[in-house]
């Protein structure tokens, strides 16, 4: 064999991978969100998804949604995973980077994606497309530079057995 093989993943395929791999460690029982921060060069610079901040049990803290009393839903509690990529991160900048995350990130998460330097969103699902706080997001991704892609699925098989 002179020739290298010619089936490897691509970049896209690669990074979305991390992503979606990182979403699995979510303990969420509705939503498994993650997220992979990769260097101009396609190097690896941090990953998060979704959970509770350190110190704040996931056994104590709620996961529902659906309660009147804001203080028993997950949504006042949980970190998503774009900001959990940014806060992991332990490098000097993000300057130019690249995110690659499974559901389009929400108007709080864009914030702090425009303030750290991202320049690139691949995402997934957009399913939250009509919502007020994605609405905001691409109005605050646009605002800034910061450009934003549907990823394209090869629709192949990946498949890990650990």
């Amino acid at each position: 064999m002179n020739e290298k093989r010619t089936d490897y993943i691509s970049w896209d395929e690669y990074f979305m991978a991390v992503a979606k791999l990182a979403g699995m460690r979510s303990k969420d029982p509705s939503s498994q969100v993650g997220a992979c921060i990769v260097s101009s060069d396609n190097k690896i610079l941090s990953m998060g998804y979704n959970g509770f901040p350190k110190g704040c049990s996931d056994d104590v803290f709620p996961w529902g949604k659906k309660s009147e009393d804001p203080l028993e839903n997950k949504y006042v509690y949980v970190t998503h995973s774009e900001l959990n990529a940014i806060l992991n991160y332990r490098g000097a900048s993000l300057e130019g980077a690249k995110l690659y995350v499974s559901l389009f990130p929400c108007n709080e998460c864009a914030k702090a994606i425009i303030q750290s330097g991202i320049r690139k969103i691949i995402y997934d699902c957009d399913k939250y497309d009509k919502t007020p706080a994605v609405i905001a997001s691409k109005m605050m991704f646009q605002a800034a530079g910061v450009s934003f892609q549907k990823y394209e699925p090869s629709h192949r098989t990946i498949e890990i057995t650990v």
